[in-house]
């Protein structure tokens, strides 16, 4: 490519990392993925999601959230995956990276098992075809997903 040849792409208009019908936002996934080191489980957590969704097409394992995993995400105060928003996402993403490296043991254990929950209610959404809710307010699973797809090491 020539030095001299002008992109049509306005890198203030929109998120690389965000969908066609998403704009670029402080809160994005781009906003906390450039700042910070994405911890090793999420990969790993990103390449299984990634390989069977690849695989299969479609989510070949659902499980529900087990009493015990509901009392850790209320633990920390996250809702259910289904009644979360962009923001409310892209926070609590920013603040799992932040608890990964964390030297505080059990905190490290939470921030695991917690997102190992997030990819398990995010399977079921999108083995369920989680459109029958009609509220545009709860993204917060097209935010994870988004996510997933970034670190993961399969691509479409």
């Amino acid at each position: 490519m020539d030095i001299t040849t002008k992109t049509d792409f306005d890198l203030t208009a929109k998120s690389l990392l965000s969908t066609d019908e998403e704009g670029f936002s402080s809160s994005s996934v781009a906003a906390f993925l450039a700042k910070s080191d994405v911890p090793v489980s999420h990969k790993k957590a990103a390449d299984g999601y990634r390989l069977i969704k690849k695989v299969f097409k479609f989510q070949a394992v659902v499980g529900r959230v087990s009493v015990q995993e509901k009392a850790l995400l209320d633990k920390y105060d996250f809702s259910a995956m289904e009644f979360t928003t962009a923001k409310q996402m892209s926070q609590e993403l920013a603040l799992m990276q932040k608890w990964a490296a964390s030297e505080d043991l059990q905190l490290k254990a939470d921030e695991e098992a917690i997102f190992d929950i997030r990819v398990k209610e995010l399977k079921n959404i999108t083995a369920s075809r989680y459109a029958s809710i009609s509220n545009e307010i709860y993204k917060g699973y097209v935010v994870f997903e988004n996510y997933l797809k970034e670190i993961s090491r399969f691509r479409d």
